[in-house]
């Protein structure tokens, strides 16, 4: 049995700002323009603590490497 390993990380390619929700969209994959529009209605309702969510994950999740060609 072939097990990789899928990693999460922010995304270089697909970036807007820091890469969090492309990568979270890589990952689980799902476009990340519906991460990023979940991303913003809970930025809404949870009264900004989204915010620091969304930096703290920034700061915790890997860029993803380089491909090397």
């Amino acid at each position: 049995m072939n097990s990789t390993a899928h990693q999460l990380y922010r995304s270089t390619r697909n970036r807007m700002i820091a890469g969090v929700c492309a990568g979270i969209g890589d990952y689980a994959n799902v476009d990340p323009t519906l991460i990023r529009l979940a991303a913003a209605a809970l930025l809404f309702v949870s009264g900004g603590t989204a915010i620091v969510a969304y930096l703290v994950m920034a700061l915790i999740i890997p860029e993803e490497p380089a491909v090397s060609q």
